[in-house]
């Protein structure tokens, strides 16, 4: 793994060493502290990648140092450690920041992958501020949202397109955005301070849509009473965004092509060329190259088309972006309600998160507008959802754990101890239910437990009237 800086704080000096000399072995530069106070001093004289911080210690504890490089450092990713005692404060500070916690005591190999994985998640998120540094937030166009490796690929392609005067496909299921990524384009391009003119091709009819998009001569039909200039003339200089191409017919194929070649248009009834210059960029949740092979598209019209390609996914493959875009919804409705909502209830959220978006973002935007409208409190509560989404049937146990992992890979071993603690956990520590739950006897739930070094505190044989104390 790539080195990187790391603060350790522990008030155990034995296990603060071991766990300092084994990051120390890795390669990582390591800066170890006995207590939080210090740790904080240093925590702001530099940057640190990761943090690894014991929960229980002195006046200044571990969801203290959290909180405070939160504020200070809200980049740097923090780890809790913890003994099973107080596994209920690792949960809290998950709730509050954390990107994961290590149990005591510790097994290299679990080390490893957590300190990797967070690692991970700091150069993540640095790099998706520095690509949306590179995108300057514009007036005309809303700011991207989101943080997941997926959209981070697109802002990276963005950034780079943006200064180029290539033409660039869009491809994403509707609801994705794909004309905000157009304006982002657009707005961060050369051509910024000319007009962006978007087009549907699909929402006229080809005779209509080809006098809008290349403009006609007086008389060239029943109704053209004068001269007109067409969308590409006044979009010379700038951006024709033709969205959903793949409505196009035949004859507008050929013509469009003959644009893109020539840089000049023809007015319909016309017999003169205009020069123009603009950039296309296309917009499509069709599959154009299937559309090729089915003869319904021009492969010619496709290569010009396909200089440049992003492809936005959907919102089930970026779920993890749901808090913050559903807080970028709230900011936007928030304002025009006399409701004063001021965020969602943890069960709304998750609620939000196990539906499956057919719509995409366009979907869930309208999902919390309607529920800022129809709140009646300051926290959105389910009941205040679209009952399409109220209803739908929720992700079985193992889909939902997965998607809560999704942006990492976990081991077998470690699926299988994150699905154990959380399934006792709701129990109540009760072992006969949570082994009915698992499919498992009661023998086998405490082998379980000893394999991954849980104490479940009590015998198998000895009834199971009172939850367990460690867990």
């Amino acid at each position: 793994m790539p080195a990187a800086k790391i603060l350790v704080i522990d008030d155990d000096a034995v296990a603060r060493e071991l766990l300092a000399d084994a990051l120390k072995k890795d390669g990582h530069e390591v800066e170890s502290f006995s207590n939080g106070t210090d740790a904080l001093v240093r925590g702001q004289q530099t940057v640190f990648d990761l943090v690894l911080t014991d929960i229980r210690m002195g006046t200044v504890d571990g969801l203290t140092v959290l909180r405070e490089f939160k504020r200070f450092s809200p980049d740097t990713s923090i780890v809790l450690l913890t003994a099973f005692g107080s596994l209920e404060g690792a949960i809290e500070g998950i709730k509050q920041g954390a990107f994961d916690y290590l149990a005591k005591p510790f097994r290299k190999e679990e080390v490893k992958l957590v300190v990797q994985r967070a690692l991970d998640h700091c150069k993540l998120v640095r790099e998706n501020k520095r690509f949306r540094v590179e995108l300057k937030e514009k007036e005309e166009w809303s700011p991207l949202v989101g943080s997941s490796p997926a959209m981070l690929d697109v802002y990276k392609l963005v950034a780079r397109v943006s200064e180029s005067r290539s033409t660039v496909l869009l491809q994403g299921e509707s609801g994705t955005g794909k004309e905000l990524i157009a304006r982002a384009i657009h707005a961060n391009s050369p051509r910024r301070d000319k007009p962006f003119i978007p087009v549907n091709c699909g929402a006229l009819p080809d005779t209509l849509l080809e006098s809008e998009m290349f403009g006609h001569e007086k008389g060239a039909f029943t109704g053209a009473v004068g001269l007109k200039a067409g969308l590409f003339e006044a979009a010379t200089g700038g951006t024709l965004f033709l969205d959903e191409i793949g409505e196009l017919g035949p004859a507008l194929q050929v013509k469009l092509l003959r644009v893109m070649q020539d840089q000049e248009v023809r007015r319909v009834g016309g017999t003169a060329s205009v020069k123009v210059d603009v950039r296309i960029i296309a917009a499509t949740n069709r599959d154009l190259e299937q559309l090729v092979k089915e003869d319904k598209f021009r492969d010619d019209l496709f290569y010009r088309l396909n200089v440049v390609r992003i492809t936005l996914p959907s919102l089930v493959d970026r779920k993890e972006d749901i808090p913050m875009l559903v807080h970028h919804f709230l900011q936007k409705y928030v304002g025009g309600t006399p409701s004063g909502v001021r965020g969602f209830l943890p069960e709304t959220m998750a609620r939000l998160k196990e539906y499956r978006w057919p719509g995409n973002v366009r979907e869930l935007e309208n999902a919390v507008e309607r529920a800022v409208s129809l709140s009646h409190g300051p926290l959105v509560t389910p009941d205040d959802l679209p009952e399409s989404i109220r209803t739908a049937a929720p992700l079985d146990a193992k889909a939902a754990l997965l998607s809560e992992e999704d942006e990492v890979c976990l081991t077998l071993e470690e699926v299988e101890k994150r699905h154990l603690i959380r399934v006792l956990k709701e129990m109540k520590g009760n072992k006969v239910k949570a082994a009915k739950i698992l499919g498992i006897d009661r023998r086998t739930l405490y082998r379980m437990a000893e394999r991954f070094g849980l104490d479940l505190g009590d015998d198998p044989e000895a009834g199971d009237k009172e939850p367990a104390e460690k867990l």
